[in-house]
């Protein structure tokens, strides 16, 4: 994900020899960054005052660097995006705990954020890329990794895990500009965490790149078992392939089975919604069910088939791998996504379109899929179309 397409300017990355940034235009223009004035933070290790003064700090901190102003456009802007967006979901998550102020959860709930506003384009005037997205979107994910790795039950396999999707260098680059972005007692010991997490990723050969391992196969077991050697190679004794399908609705995941799966059978939970007569937006466990046991009748035999739905979740991809695993299957997932004013035209004009206010629903939602999930994985994109 670190390949680049064309120069995009979110919302303007200023060049030498100023470098200064127009705060003012940017919280007029977002709404969600000027929704971050006012939520208020740990005194003690917050002392610079409220959210927003925070990010436009570590924005200015960053932006100081000589890594940062060294690096090409695209990637500045990217960085500088991620630092903007970084805790763009503490308005949601900041609380009163045992007389504390606390904001748990904010990363996690920040990619959903980060990755809704970047795809439908909240604010800005130029596309972002997918990957380019992508990788914003999880450089909030793990922004706080570098500070805590250590205290993982496996800082090995988070750290691994962790490279699959960003890039770990650009990551420690964004907690450093954190840390110089607040007013904290503990600010010295907070950076030789930092430096620490590089050196442990090093080590690992995963600062500056992913994590290598023996090959796909040996990599998805690896984040399937607990306490597993990153440099087994493991035994495939896959004996035939389940493609599984992942995309919102109307992204083109019909059209791309017909065109590439010819002779394949499909489980489609479409099909089986309008067999069983069940809407989009009713119950869905006896769709699901049918699905299921139409698949075990093909994973029984060792036979090729497609499962087609949106599997927007990861925990919804997780439990059909493990059970396609379970048969003997080698999982192929492929993603498909079009940009989001494309995504309403197109459902509006299906016979049977989904509520748009479902689909808003279901891209709050969207976990696009990791390499970490399956032996291969494919991104159908805009790029790639």
């Amino acid at each position: 994900m670190q390949n680049f397409y064309d120069p995009w300017v979110f919302p303007h990355c200023p060049g030498a020899p100023d470098w200064e940034l127009d705060w003012d235009g940017l919280c007029g223009r977002f709404a969600w960054l000027r929704e971050l004035q006012g939520i208020v933070q740990d005194p003690v290790f917050h002392a610079e005052g409220d959210v927003l003064t925070h990010t436009r700090l570590v924005c200015e901190a960053l932006m100081q660097m000589a890594e940062w102003r060294q690096m090409t456009e695209p990637v500045r802007n990217m960085l500088l995006a991620a630092a903007l967006l970084h805790d763009v979901a503490k308005p949601f998550c900041t609380r009163v705990d045992h007389g504390r102020i606390t904001s748990g959860g904010h990363a996690l709930l920040g990619e959903f954020l980060t990755r809704e506003i970047l795809y439908k384009e909240t604010g800005l005037t130029t596309p972002v890329p997918f990957a380019c997205r992508e990788e914003i979107a999880k450089l909030v994910r793990f922004h706080g990794l570098p500070l805590f790795f250590l205290e993982k039950e496996d800082p090995v396999r988070a750290v691994l895990e962790a490279s699959q999707m960003v890039r770990l260098d650009w990551l420690a680059l964004l907690a450093k500009a954190d840390v110089l972005g607040r007013r904290c007692p503990d600010r010295q010991e907070l950076l030789e965490r930092i430096e620490l997490f590089a050196d442990f990723c090093r080590e690992h050969g995963c600062y500056r790149e992913r994590g290598r391992f023996a090959d796909a196969y040996s990599r998805f077991l690896y984040f399937q078992k607990e306490k597993a050697d990153p440099a087994y190679r493991a035994y495939d004794d896959t004996k035939f392939e389940v493609i599984l399908m992942s995309g919102l609705p109307a992204a083109g995941k019909d059209t791309w089975v017909a065109r590439h799966c010819a002779g394949l059978p499909v489980v489609s939970l479409d099909r089986l919604r309008q067999e069983l007569k069940i809407a989009p937006d009713e119950e869905q466990g006896q769709v699901v069910q049918a699905a299921k046991e139409r698949a075990r009748q093909f994973l029984r035999d060792q036979r090729p088939f497609v499962w087609n739905a949106t599997n927007i979740s990861r925990a919804t991809r997780r439990q059909l791998i493990a059970l396609f695993t379970a048969y003997g299957a080698r999982v192929k997932i492929v993603y498909l996504e079009v940009p989001y004013a494309l995504l309403l035209r197109r459902n509006r004009e299906r016979s049977a379109p989904v509520p748009e206010k479902a689909i808003h629903r279901m891209i709050h939602k969207l976990e696009v899929p990791v390499l970490t999930e399956a032996p291969s994985v494919q991104w159908i994109v805009p790029s790639t179309l």
